[in-house]
């Protein structure tokens, strides 16, 4: 299994100005290997036999691959001496970016979806860079030994847990500042998916919407936080102060991080919301069934990927519904635990007592069936229908478990983040 720690950074100035330097290296570098593709892809992307008549044979070459730019890197250090200051499997990392942006582009993942043409990288835009390889013991105390650049103070807010072993180093630069990132395995813990079996008692459904953050097929609710709406007083007068200043002058500067400050907070907030939450729900189940992301959200019937021309984007992103599905999906499988993914069509709109098929605006907040006369929130009974599809049961092989819904109405009870 693997996991990942992530540490603050306090370089001094030194340090500093060494990682921004390897970071303007390696961008540039970045930059000219993907133009290496690009050029070669432009001038051989068709057959002979499909080429115009008319039109200047290019001089053949071989293909840029990795192996071949990790070669060049040699003529690289020579031509610039500047790059051997960078240590070797770092410029190496780089190749391997190139390599992976450009198959992503051609290759389809294992949804089918392929990603867009890759872009070349803007001054400030290269952020990050790995050591592939790093000594156990790098880590002494609040510092650690990064080749080429000395041991940097770290503020270790967690001890790293004994029997794991460290794999990859990673040091990024954000707004506030710069971080490591330790990629960790357990070989304790198997790599396998989890054999669980989804039944009505080891599984929950959730229901995930813009009223309430989820809810659960066991009538709890998780009030949504909306941490970008309650800071856009704060970014309005952030922004304010930014138009004013003069573009490119240290106060424009310090002004443009202020704001990414803002935005960084915003995010971190959210994502502790996300992890304390997803913590809560495995507590609570073996198996959490939620609705598939990729085909839509049941409550509003739109994918997630589209909604960015929607009155409801603000809101959808402010939730964070994608971010929190990938951390639940990664919490259950280190935990030995499983998420299924369900079909959303009709889940708000199939009475989950008698399974009938009842139409109702989104507006209509409530569940009411004239075939067996149950009124249930419309949350709980979308919830309720996850649950079974996940389980595999029909509504009325599942009925004889919830005999006593019937026409009570079943009220959400709210619980607060972990």
């Amino acid at each position: 299994m693997r996991t990942a720690y992530q540490y603050k950074l306090r370089p001094n100035s030194y340090q500093i100005a060494t990682i921004e330097m390897w970071l303007e290296l390696l961008r540039r570098q970045y930059n000219y290997r993907l133009g290496e593709r690009f050029s070669w892809w432009s001038e051989n992307r068709c057959p002979v036999n499909a080429c115009p008549l008319v039109m200047p044979i290019p001089q053949l070459r071989d293909n840029p691959n990795y192996y071949s730019q990790k070669r060049d890197l040699v003529n690289t250090k020579d031509k610039f001496p500047d790059y051997r200051l960078i240590h070797s499997q770092v410029l190496q990392d780089c190749i391997k970016r190139v390599k992976l942006a450009f198959d992503r582009w051609f290759k389809a993942d294992k949804n089918g979806h392929k990603l867009g043409k890759p872009r070349f990288k803007g001054r400030g835009r290269y952020r990050s860079f790995t050591y592939p390889q790093i000594k156990l013991d790098c880590i002494e105390e609040n510092q650690i030994s990064l080749p080429k650049i000395g041991k940097v103070k770290l503020i270790q807010h967690r001890p790293i847990p004994e029997g794991l072993t460290i794999k990859t180093v990673t040091i990024s630069r954000k707004a506030d500042g710069y971080y490591v990132t330790l990629s960790l395995e357990d070989k304790s813990v198997p790599t396998s998916t989890s054999k669980v079996e989804p039944t009505l008692k080891n599984t929950l459904g959730i229901d995930m919407g813009l009223k309430e953050f989820l809810v659960t097929s066991e009538g709890e609710s998780v009030p949504i936080p909306q941490y970008y709406r309650s800071s856009q007083q704060r970014l309005k007068t952030l922004q304010k102060r930014l138009s004013r200043k003069k573009k490119g002058s240290k106060r424009w500067l310090k002004a443009v991080k202020a704001v990414a400050k803002q935005h960084k907070k915003v995010a971190d907030q959210r994502k502790d919301f996300h992890f304390k939450t997803a913590n809560e729900l495995l507590s609570k189940a073996e198996v959490i069934a939620h609705v598939d992301a990729e085909r839509g959200v049941p409550e509003a019937n739109l994918n997630i990927k589209g909604l960015a021309k929607t009155r409801l984007s603000k809101s959808i992103n402010d939730a964070g519904w994608g971010q929190f599905l990938t951390i639940l999906t990664v919490k259950a499988g280190n935990a030995g635990q499983k998420t299924i993914a369900v079909n959303p069509k009709n889940t708000s709109q199939d009475c989950s007592n008698c399974g009938e098929k009842v139409k109702k605006e989104l507006n209509i907040r409530t569940h009411s069936c004239p075939h067996c006369g149950a009124v249930i929130d419309r949350d709980l009974n979308a919830a309720i229908n996850i649950k079974n599809r996940a389980v595999g049961h029909s509504v009325l092989k599942a009925r004889g478990a919830r005999r006593n819904t019937g026409a009570e109405k079943r009220e959400a009870h709210t619980i607060g983040p972990a």
